[in-house]
């Protein structure tokens, strides 16, 4: 005859078993998400763009939204967010910026941001004598996300200045991207 009290017993050690093994899963793939620090990030790949580089301090510079490489009139909330971080590390590494925002001189879109279009750009160097302008692109990978900046001489467009990074995508990263379509 079966004992009531045994199989109770075994049951709920067999029901509390597969509740910690699942929460013990959920942590654990939690725990493996990569963790980056985008603005520690940024200010690395900005000091990285400034060595070396020799800029006036009395001209300023520009900074725009950084693009989708594979389309370069988009952008997102991770484009938005890296033009505004390299634009803050460079003003507090000296560099003189212009909120470019202001500027009705700029294609800007609604949920694209604001981003540089070659004939206006002669324009605003005359507006602002801006001797430069920080630019990017982003890629999406399949579990990094492959940025690069340049700083670009308004004058000839040579590069003055240039350096990659690569983020890994985690929630934070995945949560300023738009969603894929495929």
């Amino acid at each position: 005859m079966v004992d009531l009290r045994k199989l109770f017993v075994v049951a709920v050690s067999s029901a509390v078993m597969l509740t910690l093994g699942g929460c013990s899963t959920t942590q654990s793939s939690a725990a493996k998400e990569p963790e980056v620090d985008l603005v520690q990030e940024v200010q690395d790949s900005a000091a990285d763009l400034l060595s070396g580089l020799t800029l006036s301090s009395r001209k300023p510079m520009l900074s725009v939204s950084f693009a989708n490489i594979d389309n370069l009139e988009e952008s997102s909330t991770l484009g938005r967010s890296l033009g505004e971080q390299y634009s803050s590390a460079l003003t507090s590494s000296g560099v003189k910026m212009i909120e470019v925002k202001l500027s009705n001189e700029l294609y800007i879109s609604e949920g694209t941001g604001e981003l540089i279009l070659s004939r206006d750009l002669k324009r605003l160097v005359n507006d602002y004598e801006a001797q430069a302008v920080l630019v990017g692109t982003y890629a999406q990978g399949g579990k990094n996300i492959y940025v690069t900046a340049r700083i670009i001489d308004i004058e000839d467009n040579t590069v003055l200045a240039a350096d990659n990074m690569t983020l890994p995508i985690n929630q934070d990263i995945r949560g300023m991207m738009p969603r894929r379509r495929y």
